[in-house]
């Protein structure tokens, strides 16, 4: 070696011949203390022995206690140890710490004086070099790397143990884009095994969490939107035309290039039915004991209240007082946090949409099959205050965007319903103008509210026999269904049309508390 290179290299071969003593000198006191630790050892079984023999000399209560005594002197020894030890380690962690950095800066400096190694023997040193020189964050290519033995702690972190607060200041679904550029970079290594293996324990993974939140409305909407987030990513980098049709050229980038997921895009697709009846169940179940109290009994017109059928003047429903009842403001609340949790989580518009309708259908649903078994709420009275109830549910509609959704579509039983109550019941032209207007009820629940009609005073005559036979004359063409109750839990088809993303992988950001930091970007 030349004599000018020596002298370079001499700080750093001392620097470490200095480190080599340093971890000598740590062995040999490690050494010492695993010997102290294995004379107090044999010093604590020799107390232990000692206290076994007294122990035999007491009565079976007396040893009872003396036991537990010594359980818990040895618990409360052993924690003082535990947090000694503790302190230990991170003392010895901040001391490494330091010697790193004092390390790392003898090294840059050492590095910093080859400036004067000819250009040609530098370039030859910085060729070999290349291995470790890591990407700058500008050449994120949008895919993330991760060891085989790592994929179980990716499950915990990003679906099994997520919740839904830890990325509600992300970007929307962010669990899903950082599965789909974990699944590209098995593709981009053309690991047909870990594609397999991360997408199977993924559709697993939420499966877990919905069993286990099954009552959960935001935990549900959470992996709804994910899983449904999820499939699009599948469709919009797969490389088929017809799904890339809105993809910038940075998008088209990142497409999958080896492996045709179809198969899985159609679990996915199972999957996400599976989340959307869940998530259904979940808001009927809370909705459903609010809906009679709240739209067909609770007073929000005022001034009604006093106006009751004749002889249910003195009959007892739900008010103010009442722990069950609720006011439609309850049930306007609920809708509203049910919008702003999907909104927030990202679920696509058009689910959202199909989400209400399917809510509003349930509303009405329950509200009319209650209205066609009780008399004491067909009255005129009731149908005013109905059809007012109905129209702030459709104001909702309107604030929410939710027109075009078919929602207030299904409320139209309960509106006719009302307007039945409402509208004249003696002559031929009455019987002519319910028949046409009420197009939405069938015969049979026509006719029922017609006999349960009860007037609100003694000016007002009940419906006659003969004005029913004749409705039922003028609808004896219809051919309705002889079914008189609504089924509440019908369910309309669920259909996930394609929604592709504007987001480019390579813009995904890994907040530190998702715990990601052994997935490596590429």
């Amino acid at each position: 070696m030349p004599k000018s290179q020596a002298d370079q290299c001499g700080p750093f071969l001392r620097l470490l011949e200095a480190q080599l003593q340093d971890q000598r000198r740590e062995h040999e006191k490690e050494v010492e203390a695993l010997k102290n630790q294995v004379d107090a050892m044999n010093e604590e079984l020799e107390k232990q022995q000692q206290a076994f023999l007294q122990t035999l000399q007491l009565s079976p209560e007396a040893q009872v206690e003396f036991g537990l005594q010594q359980e818990i002197t040895r618990l409360t020894n052993e924690n003082l140890d535990l947090k000694e030890l503790l302190e230990k380690l991170e003392k010895n962690e901040k001391k490494l710490k330091k010697q790193l950095k004092i390390y790392m800066k003898k090294v840059q400096d050492f590095e910093a004086s080859q400036g004067t190694v000819p250009a040609e023997r530098r370039q030859h040193k910085l060729g070999n070099m290349q291995v470790a020189v890591q990407r700058k964050e500008k050449d994120f290519q949008g895919m993330l790397e991760y060891y085989k033995e790592d994929e179980p702690l990716l499950i915990r972190n990003l679906i099994t143990d997520l919740k839904p607060q830890a990325v509600s200041a992300t970007v929307p679904c962010l669990p899903a884009y950082i599965l789909y550029m974990c699944i590209r970079h098995a593709d981009y290594i053309n690991d047909d095994q870990k594609v397999h293996s991360l997408l199977t324990s993924t559709i697993n993974g939420i499966k877990k969490v919905l069993k286990k939140h099954n009552d959960d409305f935001q935990m549900t909407s959470f992996w709804l939107a994910n899983t449904c987030r999820l499939l699009h990513c599948l469709k919009q980098y797969s490389g088929d035309a017809g799904f890339m049709t809105q993809n910038t050229p940075k998008q088209n980038e990142h497409c999958l290039k080896n492996f045709d997921l179809t198969e899985y895009r159609q679990v996915l697709s199972h999957l996400s039915i599976q989340i959307y009846q869940q998530l259904i169940k979940i808001a009927e179940g809370i909705l459903q004991p609010m809906i009679v109290s709240a739209v067909l009994e609770n007073e929000s017109i005022q001034g009604l209240s006093g106006v009751k059928p004749m002889g249910y003047r003195n009959r007892s429903s739900s008010t103010a007082d009442d722990d069950s009842s609720y006011s439609l403001d309850s049930v306007i609340r609920q809708l509203n946090t049910f919008h702003s949790i999907m909104c927030d989580q990202g679920l696509d518009p058009e689910i959202v949409q199909q989400v209400f309708r399917q809510l509003f259908y349930m509303i009405n649903a329950v509200a009319l099959n209650n209205l066609l078994l009780r008399k004491d709420v067909c009255s005129w009275s009731t149908g005013m205050q109905l059809r007012f109830n109905i129209s702030q549910l459709e104001e909702w509609l309107h604030g929410k965007n939710l027109q075009q959704s078919g929602a207030a579509q299904t409320l139209e039983p309960l509106i006719q319903a009302a307007q039945l109550l409402q509208l004249k019941k003696k002559t031929s032209e009455d019987a002519e103008a319910i028949c046409s207007l009420c197009t939405s009820l069938t015969t049979q629940q026509i006719v029922k509210i017609l006999n349960l009609y009860t007037p609100v005073n003694e000016f007002e005559e009940r419906v006659t026999v003969a004005f029913i036979r004749d409705i039922q004359m003028h609808l004896q063409e219809r051919n309705d269904p002889p079914q008189l109750l609504l089924d509440f839990k019908h369910m309309f088809p669920v259909l996930f049309p394609f929604n592709p993303s504007s987001i480019t992988m390579d813009s995904i950001h890994l907040p530190a508390a998702l715990n990601l930091e052994f997935l490596n970007k590429v």
